[in-house]
């Protein structure tokens, strides 16, 4: 039975310290360029940030440490670049252009709460499992193996998504049609499903090393990632937009990947 970790509150909070004044730089660089979306390229680098803080000092780094370091920096370095490619020349993101228009006059002023404070502290309060992991030294276990082999999965979704979702945007014979092939064939986000994946798998490697209390760090992201800034935002109007997803809709799960249905 592996016992509770107690819980490290300076070190977590020089964790918040730290994605304040990363988000508070990306704040002032936002506003010379009028475009708040750079928010999304820096947010799995915040994890980066608070896990280097979180980490002890280099001779008491242990081997589950060490492995929730190398995965994490796979995944947030592969995200970034991902997105800062897939935004390149595009302009603010029409989300961001909705937050914007409704939070007029003074957006660029708001923008410092509304979109880069709230991105902290999200991200701060979803960081629990780095933390759970990170200052551990206990010996690896099936908890932790469990972990890996989750994230593993998980990355082959979000990044086979990404990749399969831009390949097909590139093909000029896509044009009014949807993504039903691949990853996309079963479930119409395979990308948030494999987000989902990835964070389960770092709690896993939490708990492993006695920390229950970082459990909330995952169930935050899940509930972002399918009712408030994931699944539920991105349909909100795309059916309007885009006539032919309603039958994709019918016949693909929205999250959880599952054989397609009859669409009759």
């Amino acid at each position: 039975m592996v016992q509770p970790a107690a819980f490290p509150w300076l070190v977590y909070l020089q964790g918040l310290v730290a994605v304040a004044v990363l988000a508070f730089g990306a704040w002032l660089w936002s506003l010379p360029r009028r475009d708040v979306s750079i928010a999304d390229s820096l947010w799995s680098l915040l994890f980066v940030a608070m896990a280097l803080i979180y980490a002890p000092g280099a001779a008491r780094v242990g081997v589950r440490a060490r492995l929730l370091l190398v995965l994490l920096a796979i995944w947030a370095l592969r995200l970034s670049v991902y997105i800062a490619w897939r935004n390149r020349g595009q302009g603010e993101d029409r989300r961001y252009q909705a937050i914007r228009a409704r939070n007029q006059p003074r957006f660029a002023l708001k923008s410092l709460v509304l979109v880069f404070g709230l991105q902290a502290a999200l991200a701060w309060v979803i960081s629990l499992p780095l933390l759970g992991a990170i200052r551990s030294t206990r010996p690896l276990g099936i908890f932790d193996l469990c972990g890996v082999i989750a994230w593993f999965v998980g990355f082959v979704f979000e990044a086979g998504g990404d990749w399969q979702l831009q390949r097909f945007k590139a093909d000029r014979a896509s044009a009014g049609r949807v993504l039903d092939r691949g990853l996309w064939r079963y479930t119409r986000h395979p990308n948030y499903f494999g987000e989902f994946l990835i964070w389960w798998g770092y709690c896993l490697i939490a708990l492993g090393a006695g920390a229950w209390w970082s459990v909330p760090g995952p169930l935050l992201m899940s509930v972002l990632l399918l009712k408030v800034s994931g699944v539920a935002l991105l349909e909100k109007d795309i059916g309007e937009r885009r006539p032919a997803y309603a039958a994709y809709v019918r016949r693909t799960n929205a999250f959880l990947p599952w054989p397609p249905r009859s669409d009759r």
